[in-house]
């Protein structure tokens, strides 16, 4: 074998190993500039205010500023989706959203543009919070049967808000008419802001809401709430059953809010961020902040975010097909 072959060899079997090698160095470095989170939803909302929290803390622990960048717009928060989907795999650009984006948007939008589970690697689910569902003190109920009661009783005549068509509430709305058999109307709104205003001068006569948005106006008296549509109380309203207490199980859904990457990221950049997340959702003053918006600090692995995702798009996808809603 000449020299020139052998260099030649050598040269090619360095070029072969390059691409194995750089994950971990890089992932080693990571992170070595500034990070950016995608909102996929407009300034000033839940989501946008949560993130902020969130990243404050999270640039702290890994000593590289942290970008939240809003990018509202499509269903469910698809614009912001679908940005993160095609950035580059290491770790300087994510998705931090609540389910729209990655479950009930997917569900009702076939034509969305790209599979959630496919195009995103699963970082770790960091907070729920109650939501709660809750009528105009002008309609006569004051619990959830009676509601159901009521709506049998006026077929058609009760609207009901949500933050936008094949949102995770609309979503929710509907799996509540299948459950109950009762018939009320939707009217979406392009937000939470308006939907809330709409229920507080009577507009619609029942919304659910998380209670980082809502809460304000239930201690107010402006708005009355039927039930916690989780499986536990909320501390903030103890008195306030659950759904599964008065007789609907099924009608289990917490406002949460999680983070993905971009599908292809390294698990060492994966899980690094994981840690990093975990560790400043520890900060005291960070859980104060969010304890103040009735967020409740529930972070896990990336494998489990990812199973709680694939589980709620497949409900989600039941509870469309089953009622019947086309996308607009």
């Amino acid at each position: 074998m000449t020299a020139l072959i052998r260099i030649c060899l050598i040269a090619m079997l360095c070029a072969g190993s390059a691409p194995m090698a750089a994950s971990p160095s890089h992932a080693q470095t990571y992170p070595s500039r500034p990070i950016k989170v995608i909102v996929p939803f407009p300034p000033g909302g839940p989501t946008d205010g949560m993130a902020r929290i969130i990243s404050d803390r999270l640039g702290v622990l890994l000593g590289q500023s942290i970008v939240v960048e809003n990018r509202g717009g499509g269903a469910g928060g698809s614009v912001g989706a679908k940005t993160v989907a095609s950035a580059d795999p290491d770790g300087y650009t994510i998705l931090m959203t609540p389910g729209g984006s990655l479950t009930s948007g997917p569900a009702v939008h076939k034509n969305i543009g790209y599979d959630p589970l496919k195009v995103f690697t699963p970082v770790g689910q960091l907070i729920v919070t109650h939501q709660f569902l809750c009528v105009h003190p002008s309609l006569p109920v004051k619990t959830l049967p009676e509601f159901v009661a009521y709506a049998k009783a006026n077929p058609g005549k009760i609207a009901y808000g949500t933050q936008g068509f094949g949102t995770g509430t609309h979503l929710l709305n509907e799996l509540l008419k299948l459950e109950t058999g009762i018939d009320i109307v939707h009217v979406p709104y392009r937000g939470t802001a308006p939907m809330l205003a709409a229920i507080l001068a009577g507009e619609v006569q029942m919304v659910i809401d998380p209670s980082t948005t809502v809460l304000p106006h239930i201690q107010s008296g402006r708005v009355r709430p039927l039930a916690v549509v989780t499986n536990e109380r909320s501390p903030k309203l103890p008195d306030v059953p659950t759904t599964a207490e008065v007789g609907y199980p099924k009608l289990n859904s917490p406002f949460w809010l999680g983070v993905v990457a971009p599908a292809g990221t390294p698990p060492e950049i994966v899980n690094k961020l994981n840690a990093a997340f975990r560790e400043s959702l520890n900060d005291p003053a960070t859980r104060q902040r969010l304890d103040m918006l009735g967020a409740e600090i529930k972070i896990d692995t990336p494998e489990a975010f990812g199973k709680m995702i694939a589980n709620q798009l497949a409900l989600w996808t039941s509870v469309v097909t089953a009622a019947g809603i086309k996308s607009e």
